[in-house]
């Protein structure tokens, strides 16, 4: 019996009470050996005693290890778990040879991996589950998913999440098979690492090697294997000891680690060939410069290419400047393009000479290599930069998690393919977001699911910051990574009730998932680190916010910290530091911190003071009390210090009301106000249709996008042909402003959102937003997740009119509809 299963997406396959034909995991009585090879990879091994140690931690007790089986020996073994490699492992092969598994489905496939039960694997083993990879990594994905099916989350360590205990464990006869992956590389990168993770690292995790270094890579690649990730940009900041840290003619011992975990190293888009340019570049920051100071840049590049060639990379090609700055050299696009081609060149020379065969036999030739279009280097490639066509280009998001390109028709015949680098963490204009994360799961979904479908499948990378607290997001993106079908527009609302679920119990589920949506969508109106409405290094003014809709705010917040406190009541004693960490400092810091500000704005100082005391406390618990002191100096309040400044916010005080300016945005007389999904009648097009995203928009409750997203463009002269929505006006006759708001996304193809307006399912007007990526519109657009077109509109039915709206592109997400009374 073949069961087809998605990785994560079915936990069932284990279970506490014993049915017929059951694999005995674990009863009242014994455990199951676990056993693999020891000629197989350094990963497996490793892989196998977390197992045992997960296994502990559900059940208390420890299996036994095993690293061979003799067949000679008379004691029998009445169940074990056996783990290994096609090809690598004896246990494997001779299981393939003697007919007892069937691996024709793992044969040449990447990163996939088989759980089956089998009776009499060995002649001296009663009954086995066999765990079975196609190469290093499909193994230890096996073995880990084994973990979750059991309860063990992939954050037990990360979040302190503690498994439901259980005496018995039973795996359902039968076979399943994972992979492979729908994206090729997938994995995060760790950066803005300065006021959490390297500041923990060096005084509380691991001093002895002044920050981030061995011990944590250590747990952030078991980490990404339990999330089924194989890719890691590594922490790059000058605070931080760099990645490969090490003499010259010697390998790091962080890059040796990351090979035994089978972890695939690569480099941010400003690091290429795996160099860390604000650690490693020891000259003067003028002389990295390829036109003037080519050799010396070139063997620079060298260096690490003879050191760590023989590992499994991705390599960054390209050039830019020290730490996330433009190229030096050429002073146009024109000089910065010609430059690129030879550096292009060289650094494929390169890869050609050092890169040897890795664990998995890539050949040289088919070693990965990227090209991030980061900033100003995706205005090269739009002006007509060649990248080589085995080089993966990589897409990214405008730093707010609005994917800024997407992939044409022509371009998807490459060999190279695509990629996506996003944010759930950032460090820059127009504003920082460095303490909480607040991305809604289903905006990660539109954008992520937009790409892959026009073709981004090869890399995909996620900037976490310093990873706490964006667990969620972080794996909701790798998942999807993994199995592009998990999650899809019917059924990504889910997510935080699957996910509640693992991490709590089924119990109390339903009721995180709703805290932890309520707070997207708050958070989603305006990030705790946007709360000041004035941009950094200019006057100090009041927010957009009308009374009423401060008020509401502080309302719905107040409401939801009363909510959390009484979920926690009912979490278990074991898991209040989980809880903590992943639902109650996240909800509660965003609440006190909106308070406060709220509050202080208004002039009610006592309250403003009140939030900001009980702020520093909850922040103080973490840093110090948190799991008996375990992530002490990892939280840090944004801003944290000085530091970067015209990116931050400023430092909260109570402000003096009175010089504080006054905004000329707030709310007009508003007659009406429409959701996007809440339309009385919606007609399918030719080719698309108009769609509601549960759990997106600033009201939360859902937005509406054209599927599919790889719809042919339409032109107003075809409006007919395009999806329509109908949205009911029950309002007198007269002149109004009628002002469409949509999320601030990048359109598909062009540089402007386009659709259609009507009335009363009369000929439309065509409508265009121009984005004007890194104007000032577009950095309040970011900030306040939203872009907003107004235009004159006269109703002049007496009963009642109808409001037409056609997808003519798809990329365009309506969020609502706002009528004001022309005066």
């Amino acid at each position: 019996m073949l069961i087809a299963a998605n990785a994560q997406a079915n936990t069932h396959w284990v279970d506490s009470k014993k049915h017929k034909n059951d694999f005995p995991l674990a009863t009242e009585t014994q455990l199951a050996s676990v056993i693999y090879s020891s000629d197989d990879f350094k990963v497996v091994s490793i892989a196998a005693r977390d197992l045992v140690s997960d296994i502990e931690r559900v059940t208390g007790r420890k299996a036994e290890l095993k690293n061979e089986l003799d067949n000679s020996t008379t004691a029998a073994i009445t169940s074990a778990v056996i783990i290994g490699t096609l090809g690598k492992s004896p246990l494997i092969d001779q299981l393939t040879a003697t007919k007892k598994i069937d691996v024709t489905q793992l044969q040449n496939q990447w990163e996939s991996f088989l759980i089956l039960t089998i009776d009499q694997p060995f002649p001296n083993v009663k009954s086995a589950l066999v765990i079975a990879g196609s190469d290093r990594r499909g193994t230890a994905y096996g073995v880990y998913e084994l973990s979750q099916a059991i309860g063990v989350s992939p954050w037990h360590w990360w979040a302190d999440v503690v498994p439901q205990k259980k005496s018995s464990l039973f795996v359902k006869a039968g076979i399943r098979r994972f992979g492979p992956p729908s994206v090729k590389y997938r994995g995060i990168f760790i950066n803005d690492e300065d006021w959490g993770m390297q500041v923990w690292a060096e005084k509380t995790f691991e001093p002895e090697n002044g920050g981030i270094g061995p011990k944590t890579y250590s747990k952030l690649f078991e980490l990404l294997l339990r999330l089924k990730a194989n890719t890691l940009w590594p922490a790059m900041h000058p605070t931080t000891k760099p990645f490969n840290h090490a003499l010259p003619e010697r390998v790091s011992q962080n890059a040796q680690i990351a090979d035994d975990y089978a972890i695939v190293m690569g480099s941010s888009h400003a690091e290429p060939m795996l160099r860390n340019n604000v650690g490693e570049w020891k000259f003067a920051h003028e002389q990295y410069n390829y036109l003037t100071h080519r050799n010396v840049v070139k063997h620079y590049w060298q260096e690490r290419m003879q050191t760590n060639g023989k590992f499994e990379n991705i390599y960054t090609l390209g050039m830019r400047g020290i730490h996330d700055s433009l190229m030096q050299g050429p002073t146009n696009d024109t000089e910065r393009i010609k430059l690129l081609q030879t550096i292009f060149a060289d650094q494929q020379e390169l890869i050609k000479q050092f890169a040897r065969r890795s664990p998995e036999k890539i050949l040289p030739e088919k070693v990965p290599q990227m090209f991030c279009a980061y900033k100003e280097v995706l205005g090269l490639y739009r002006h007509g930069l060649s990248v080589p066509d085995d080089v993966t280009i990589v897409w990214p998001d405008d730093n707010f998690g609005y994917v800024r390109n997407f992939t044409n028709a022509q371009e998807r015949k490459r060999a190279g393919g695509f990629g996506v680098y996003y944010h759930l963490s950032y460090l820059g204009a127009p504003m920082a977001y460095l303490w909480l994360n607040t991305t809604p799961p289903a905006l990660i979904w539109q954008e992520m699911f937009k790409s892959y479908e026009m073709g981004a499948d090869r890399i995909w990378i996620v900037n976490v910051g310093d990873l706490k607290p964006a667990e969620i997001g972080t794996e909701l993106f790798l998942q999807m990574a993994w199995d592009i079908k998990r999650w899809q527009r019917h059924n990504q609302k889910y997510y935080l009730h699957e996910w509640a679920v693992r991490e709590f119990g089924e119990q109390q589920a339903t009721d995180i998932a709703a805290l932890m949506q309520d707070y997207y969508q708050l958070n989603f109106q305006r990030k705790p680190e946007h709360l000041q409405w004035w941009l950094p290094r200019t006057a100090p003014r009041f927010s957009n916010l009308s009374v009423d809709e401060s008020n509401r705010r502080l309302q719905a917040f107040t409401q939801l910290n009363l909510r959390t406190a009484k979920v926690a009541e009912k979490i278990s004693s074991e898991n209040q530091d989980a809880f903590f960490q992943l639902v109650r400092y996240p909800i509660e810091g965003s609440a006190l911190a909106n308070i406060r500000f709220l509050e202080g704005e208004k002039g009610n100082r006592k309250a403003a003071i009140d939030a900001d005391r009980k702020l520093k406390a909850k922040h103080s618990h973490w840093n110090t009390r948190l799991s008996k002191g375990k992530w002490k100096h990892f939280m840090a309040l944004e801003p944290a210090d000085a530091q970067w400044d015209k990116y931050r916010i400023s430092p909260w005080k109570m402000p003096d009301v009175k010089k504080i300016e006054t905004s000329t945005i707030r709310s007009a007389e508003k007659i009406l106000r429409l959701e996007a999904e809440n339309f009385i009648a919606r007609k399918q097009g030719t080719h698309s249709r108009w769609e509601i995203i549960d759990g997106l928009g600033r009201s939360g409750s859902g937005s509406t996008s054209v599927f599919p997203v790889t719809a042919p463009v339409l032109t107003i002269d075809q409006w007919q042909q395009a999806p329509r929505l109908d949205y009911e006006l029950k309002i007198p006759t007269g002149q109004y402003q009628l002002c469409i708001h949509l999320l601030p996304t990048h359109p598909l193809t062009g540089t402007q959102l386009i659709y259609a307006l009507g009335l009363n399912q009369t000929s439309p007007e065509l409508m265009s937003l121009e984005v004007n990526d890194g104007s000032a519109e577009w950095a309040q657009g970011v900030l306040n997740n939203d872009r907003a077109s107004c235009k004159p509109i006269a109703l002049n039915k007496t009963d009642k009119n109808t409001l037409n709206i056609y997808g003519l592109h798809a990329g365009v997400t309506l969020d609502a509809f706002e009528l004001f009374k022309n005066k």
